[in-house]
């Protein structure tokens, strides 16, 4: 597929996407080190695999592409880190604030999933497997917050 304006702006869509996932697989597991109930380390632990494996779903249409993934996340999901480490050392974790910050990550994560996805409009494929990953993230988030009613 020789590179086209519409296939770099596609390529940059599912870029941005792939950063997006690194993030959060990254800040999953650092929650997840932090997190006092069994059962909320595990559901952290089977999001950070979940984001692992739509990384690399994402990865293979960038490559399907003749494009090379990026290989890590964002700046700003690194100072996001940052800040659950200080905020962190400042406060005493619960598992109540670990789960705000997932609720603030995965509303980000459907933020930015509803507004790439109509850059792939043109390729039904890529537009079904962003759509799929979307519909878990929304449903992810709609767990953490029925989780953090139900400890918090």
């Amino acid at each position: 597929m020789k590179t086209t304006k519409n296939n770099q702006d596609l390529v940059n869509s599912l870029q941005e996407l792939l950063q997006k996932n690194y993030d959060a697989e990254a800040g999953y597991k650092q929650v997840m080190t932090k997190a006092q109930s069994e059962p909320l380390k595990n559901w952290l632990q089977q999001k950070a695999l979940q984001r692992n494996t739509f990384a690399t779903e994402l990865d293979f249409q960038i490559r399907k592409h003749n494009a090379e993934p990026k290989a890590s996340g964002t700046i700003k999901g690194d100072l996001h880190r940052g800040w659950i480490n200080v905020k962190s050392s400042l406060t005493t974790d619960t598992d109540e604030a670990l789960m705000e910050e997932c609720i603030r990550g995965e509303k980000a994560s459907v933020k930015e999933y509803e507004d790439q996805l109509e850059n792939f409009a043109s390729d039904t494929e890529i537009k079904t497997i962003v759509q799929s990953q979307l519909t878990t993230v929304k449903s992810a988030l709609n767990t953490v917050k029925r989780l953090e009613d139900i400890i918090g």
